[in-house]
């Protein structure tokens, strides 16, 4: 019922801002034009107003899709339970992102790179995908590269507040993905929901999770060493301190999709580029962007790691201190 609620509220604002912006679009153009010399960079203003824009209608477009997805589905009656209707909706998501990288591209001269193993190192294959999380938008980052490059169907562990984006709430409600919250409350057995995406994957599809559980902050770092010290884990918390550009590592999570997908492989994935862009005042302080994301990808034969569950929390954190080494040396100045 939560759910229905909240998308009667999402959905209806969604489409309404949407019409707002094209019916107003001489006026917003007007005001962008003349607020844009005013401020640094080329265009800013207007830049910024074709990204909203452009985003709001994309989740309006795909609302409307999906609600006649809906429809002939049966009343939604076919649509969790057919390949047919899962594979319209990866579609849909690969298409959507397409169309924000080829704007954010060509808007804000943003280029995303990849270093690592190309997309054929694996062919048939089902992979257990752990990325960083830091920046604007780099689970859909990692969700284009997936599907735009390696050609996989991710199966996505996300954030609950992503829910409040209607588009995104049905669409993912639709495909295998799980919302959690980075702190469950009591009764909350999220290792199970873990547990029951990341089963059944078969040879293209990409179970894909952010171990940090949030976007990397200063204050979310120091909370994470602090849980550590809590936990009585002192030994983990001095080397999460050595770590300056990302999160303790929450093992559970990824120990339960290790146990869920016992013949995939593990792919750990660092990018830096957006990493200190972390507020809306500096996201309005970096457009027009001009930035380039570096993606590393490794990929950890399934042989290689540890099957005991204290040894792969050694292995994880060793990784994560890895990826911390990799971004002090990749890692670009943000701009003044």
């Amino acid at each position: 019922m939560r759910r229905r609620a909240r998308r009667l509220i999402t959905a209806p604002a969604v489409l309404g801002v949407t019409v707002l912006l094209w019916v107003l679009l001489p006026l917003w153009l007007v005001a962008a034009a003349a607020l844009s010399p005013l401020l640094p960079g080329r265009w800013r203003a207007l830049r910024l107003l074709w990204i909203v824009i452009l985003y709001a209608t994309v989740d309006s477009l795909l609302l409307v899709i999906m609600f006649g997805y809906w429809l002939a589905s049966g009343f939604g009656w076919k649509i969790r339970s057919s390949p047919y209707w899962e594979g319209l909706h990866y579609d849909l998501v690969q298409g959507a992102m397409w169309v924000l990288f080829r704007e954010a591209k060509r808007v804000l001269k943003l280029d995303i790179t990849t270093e690592g193993p190309t997309p054929d190192a694996y062919p048939g294959e089902p992979l257990l995908v752990c990325c960083r999380h830091a920046g604007p938008g780099d689970s859909f980052t990692l969700v284009h590269a997936l599907m735009h490059w390696y050609d996989r169907e991710p199966r996505v562990v996300l954030k609950d507040t992503l829910q409040w984006d209607p588009a995104i709430d049905v669409l993912l409600h639709r495909i295998p993905a799980r919302y959690i919250s980075p702190n469950p409350g009591e009764g909350e057995d999220l290792e199970s929901q873990i547990t029951a995406l990341a089963t059944g994957l078969d040879q293209d599809d990409a179970f894909v999770i952010f171990p940090e559980g949030g976007n990397f902050t200063a204050a979310r770092r120091d909370r994470a060493i602090g849980r550590l010290r809590k936990l009585g884990l002192e030994r983990m918390a001095r080397r999460a301190e050595q770590m300056t550009h990302v999160l303790a590592p929450r093992p559970g999570g990824l120990l339960a999709a290790l146990d869920a997908a016992p013949d995939a492989d593990v792919v750990l994935v660092a990018h830096t580029g957006l990493d200190h862009v972390l507020t809306v005042a500096d996201v309005w302080r970096e457009l027009p962007m001009d930035k380039q994301i570096v993606m590393r990808w490794w990929r950890v034969p399934r042989a290689e790691i540890p099957t005991d569950r204290d040894d792969r929390i050694e292995w994880l954190f060793g990784w994560w201190e890895r990826i911390d080494l990799w971004i002090e040396e990749n890692r670009s100045a943000p701009s003044r």
